[in-house]
C-alpha cells in the first residue's frame, strides 16, 4: 500500500512549475502574478504540455512562487549561509538558485510536510536539470537548512505523509 495521496503528482508538478516560474522571474524580471498566470494558462492547455504530464496544483504553485518572492531576501540570506564561503549564492546557476529558494521556502513555511520529503523532492528536480554534483549540493544545503529550521527529533506532523 502506498502512502502517496491522489494529489501527490500534482504537488510534484507544482514544485517543478514553481522552480520554472522562479527561474523565469529572475531571468525576465517578471512579477509573480505574471508568471503564475502563464503557468495557469499552460496547465489549462493540453497542447502546451507534453503527453502524459500532470497539471500542477495551482494553489501550491501560487503559494511557493509568492512565498519565495515575498521572503526572497531572508531565503537568500539563509541559503547563502548554508553554502560554502567560496560559493556565494550569486555564483550558482539560476536554475539551481530557484531550486534552493523553493526548497528553503517550503522548509521554512510548510512545517506540515516532513523535511526529508521536501529535500527528496527538490533533489529529484535538480536531477532532472543537472548531471553533475548539483543534486548533492541541493541535498546538502537543504539538509543543513532543515537542521536549523526544523526542530531535531520533532515528531512528524500527522498529515506529513500526504505529501509523499
Amino acid at each position: 500500500m502506498t502512502r502517496r495521496g491522489s494529489g501527490y503528482p500534482k504537488r510534484r508538478a507544482a514544485r517543478l512549475a514553481a522552480v520554472q516560474a522562479l527561474y523565469q522571474m529572475e531571468m525576465s524580471g517578471a512579477g509573480p502574478e505574471t508568471v503564475l498566470a502563464e503557468q495557469a494558462q499552460r496547465a489549462g492547455d493540453p497542447e502546451a504540455g507534453l503527453a502524459g504530464t500532470v497539471a500542477p496544483d495551482l494553489g501550491m504553485l501560487g503559494d511557493l512562487v509568492r512565498g519565495v518572492h515575498e521572503r526572497r531576501q531572508d531565503i537568500d540570506r539563509m541559503v547563502g549561509a548554508a553554502l560554502s564561503s567560496n560559493w556565494p549564492l550569486e555564483r550558482l546557476e539560476a536554475v539551481l538558485r530557484a531550486i534552493l529558494r523553493a526548497g528553503a521556502w517550503e522548509l521554512l513555511s510548510r512545517p506540515e510536510v516532513d523535511g526529508a520529503v521536501v529535500i527528496s523532492e527538490y533533489v529529484r528536480i535538480a536531477e532532472a536539470f543537472f548531471d553533475g554534483g548539483e543534486p548533492k549540493l541541493v541535498n546538502a544545503v537543504l539538509d543543513k537548512l532543515a537542521g536549523t529550521l526544523r526542530e531535531p527529533g520533532a515528531p512528524r506532523h500527522p498529515d506529513s505523509s500526504h505529501d509523499r
